[in-house]
């Protein structure tokens, strides 16, 4: 006999964990079905263990540079097979962690792979076997679809020899020779932690330029500094094929010409996790692409919702935590409440790490047109990179409305543009003018106090 729940939520990443806690202290019955290890990619495959990662590789170069200051660190050596096993043991630290959570919230988890059997009821197929056996059914009241998004494979043969970003936390060890191919957030990261790491890396890149839909005087600061690590950006480039065996890859281009790796990573975007979901039996409507919801994350179907990646409208961590809190709040709490997308800060942990809240300067004057916008911007070489001399210069950017000089929109590229970023947020969401941030008194000698001098 099925167990019935006031709220089954399928995926126990960002979105539906914070769904179920928040429903569940609101006085719901919760279950939670993952097939998974508990924490979604950002915590199993994605935002964590690719920071530590990014740490690994900004500790090399931290040796290399030591030698400007009257250090001498020797030769540097980095055991990456060591490396990767310290992020993999984190990460189940954090698994453990967060089931814990789960117990302590009085949320039950099913371990298991759920799909739709109706509009009120999933079956659960054990995890080893997806398209097996059922071992569990459960009804419930209202279903929550949390379930995330995946890497994206392009069409082409051999494209089964080349990694995706999740396999990059399972290797165990980073090769010599790399190529990654894409130039979206995914594609720049790696590229730069693998170049920090020691390996040798092309970066293969359709249009010609990186990081679409980024400020792109933004961009082109996070192309100088990729190419001054000494990473090959090859724009223009098509994929043909790639061949061989593991350990020795050749990719192939459409014109003809061909290049040889250890690797291949194909960096070219997520898509939502929609397969095997069984969306068509319980009426659950779909673009093809992604689930659609209405402002309180509710799908045609008015007892089922969904929030995070498999909606595909903000991708970001913290967005998906927020829809998931919001959805509980909302139904839960007696609470109503929709997610703000519009002011969401984001970062590209690239080196130098590039950080932006708010309307780029294209976006603003698209929006108001030219006459009505004004960009503060400077560019400098940082205090920590006086000595080394190395690495591009900062660029920090504000952009401005002219009829009451509120900021649209703040931007850097530069160390610590995150964190940087995430405080300036506050002021952008409080609607300040630049007059504000000018009658700020500067911390002084620090990157981020440009923001609050330049003219």
């Amino acid at each position: 006999m099925a167990q019935c729940y006031d709220l089954i939520v399928l995926g126990a990443g960002s979105g539906g964990l914070a769904a179920a806690k928040r429903a569940a202290k609101h006085g719901a019955r919760v279950v939670v079905v993952e097939g998974d290890q508990v924490g979604g990619t950002c915590v199993i495959r994605g935002c964590v263990p690719k920071k530590l990662l990014v740490y690994a590789s900004q500790a090399r170069t931290a040796f290399y540079n030591a030698k400007a200051y009257g250090i001498s660190a020797g030769q540097v050596e980095i055991e990456t097979a060591t490396l990767l096993r310290n992020v993999r043991t984190e990460v189940d630290r954090l698994n453990a962690l967060h089931v814990e959570l789960l117990e302590r919230a009085g949320v039950n988890l099913v371990h298991g792979w759920g799909c739709f059997s109706g509009p009120h009821s999933i079956s659960v197929k054990d995890r080893q076997d997806p398209d097996g056996v059922i071992i569990e059914e459960l009804q419930g009241k209202r279903i929550l679809i949390a379930v995330g998004s995946c890497p994206s494979r392009l069409s082409l043969a051999g494209a089964e020899l080349a990694w995706v970003s999740d396999d990059m936390f399972q290797l165990k060890s980073f090769p010599k020779r790399i190529v990654v191919v894409g130039a979206g957030f995914i594609a720049c990261e790696f590229a730069h932690i693998l170049r920090g790491l020691g390996c040798d890396v092309v970066q293969l890149v359709r249009g010609h330029h990186l990081l679409r839909g980024f400020d792109r005087e933004l961009s082109d600061v996070v192309r100088e500094g990729t190419e001054g690590m000494g990473i090959e950006i090859r724009f223009g480039c098509n994929l043909a094929a790639i061949e061989g065996e593991s350990g020795a890859i050749v990719v192939r281009l459409d014109s003809g010409e061909q290049m040889e790796g250890n690797g291949v990573l194909l960096a070219v975007g997520r898509h939502p996790f929609l397969q095997n979901l069984g969306l068509e039996i319980a009426g659950v409507y779909s673009d093809g692409h992604r689930i659609l919801v209405d402002e309180y994350q509710t799908t045609n179907i008015s007892h089922i919702f969904a929030v995070g990646d498999v909606t595909d409208r903000c991708n970001l961590t913290p967005v998906a935590i927020d829809e998931g809190r919001a959805f509980a709040d909302t139904i839960y709490g007696g609470s109503p409440r929709m997610v703000n997308h519009n002011l969401v800060a984001s970062a590209v942990f690239s080196q130098p790490e590039l950080a932006t809240v708010g309307l780029t300067e294209d976006q603003a004057v698209e929006q108001l047109g030219p006459e009505a916008v004004t960009v503060h911007s400077t560019r400098f070489r940082s205090l920590a990179q006086a000595l080394p001399k190395q690495g591009p210069r900062c660029l920090l950017k504000l952009v401005v409305a002219k009829s009451d000089g509120r900021v649209l929109g703040c931007h850097m590229v530069g160390d610590h543009a995150a964190e940087i970023i995430q405080m300036a947020a506050i002021a952008i969401g409080m609607k300040a003018t630049k007059a504000d941030f000018d009658c700020t008194m500067a911390l002084h000698p620090t990157i981020s106090e440009e923001f609050v001098t330049m003219f």
